[in-house]
């Protein structure tokens, strides 16, 4: 087991620098080849190395994730909800694996609060930036999508607070970068303007192999 699991995060590392090395280049078509077999291997990355204690919630967040991967490769707004939605589905799935890690204490709502303020405002300023620019029908999904994402922080963050280890920190970490890559993701996506974000799919992608590979990483640090 212990192999295999160097094995696949090997794979890992190698096809996500080729991901990313085409995505810098913005080469749509060589993206798309390797993009179902990001997630693939860190989901065998994270069975060989959880293994026989494999977590089913964790697991089938890691597989909506690569779903919704799959999903985002065509182009048009029905994939791109699609895929949403499957990634939305991932992100209610990370709560509930950080949920049995977290305890509560009253002072634990002077870094919550304030850090709700943040996501959440940020969530809103991203989707009302873009409003004019969006679907009609994109507007509300989009800023239910992006709460989700600012929630899972929140759970992520206060699984820190909790457990105060190196584990639940590369985790939180983990989380911070889902959340920067979906926003960058939105705004490369629906903004006009092509110079707002440098080399847009490679700080989409890079931002997200990040985030997903230390959630993973961070959880079976904590175990």
């Amino acid at each position: 087991m212990d192999v295999l699991k160097y094995v696949f995060l090997a794979l890992f590392v190698i096809v996500s620098g080729v991901h990313l090395y085409h995505s810098w280049t913005d080469e749509p078509k060589k993206r798309a080849m390797t993009k179902p077999f990001l997630l693939l291997l860190l989901i065998g990355f994270y069975c060989f190395s959880a293994w026989p204690e494999i977590s089913l919630v964790l697991l089938f967040a890691l597989i909506t994730s690569w779903l919704g991967d799959v999903l985002l490769i065509p182009s048009g707004t029905p994939w791109f909800i699609s895929g949403g939605i499957s990634f939305l589905i991932s992100h209610i799935l990370f709560i509930f694996v950080y949920l049995p890690k977290v305890g509560f204490q009253t002072w634990y709502l002077w870094v919550l609060i304030p850090a709700a303020i943040l996501y959440y405002g940020i969530s809103v300023k991203v989707t009302l930036t873009l409003k004019e620019k969006l679907p009609k029908m994109m507007l509300a999904p989009m800023i239910l999508y992006l709460l989700a994402n600012s929630t899972m922080n929140l759970f992520a963050l206060a699984q820190l607070l909790t457990l105060k280890n190196l584990g639940a920190a590369i985790a939180y970490v983990g989380a911070v970068m889902f959340f920067t890559s979906d926003c960058t993701l939105y705004l490369v996506r629906y903004h006009k303007n092509e110079n707002l974000i440098p080399k847009k799919h490679f700080t989409v992608m890079l931002t997200y192999l990040l985030g997903e590979a230390l959630i993973t990483i961070g959880m079976l640090l904590i175990g």
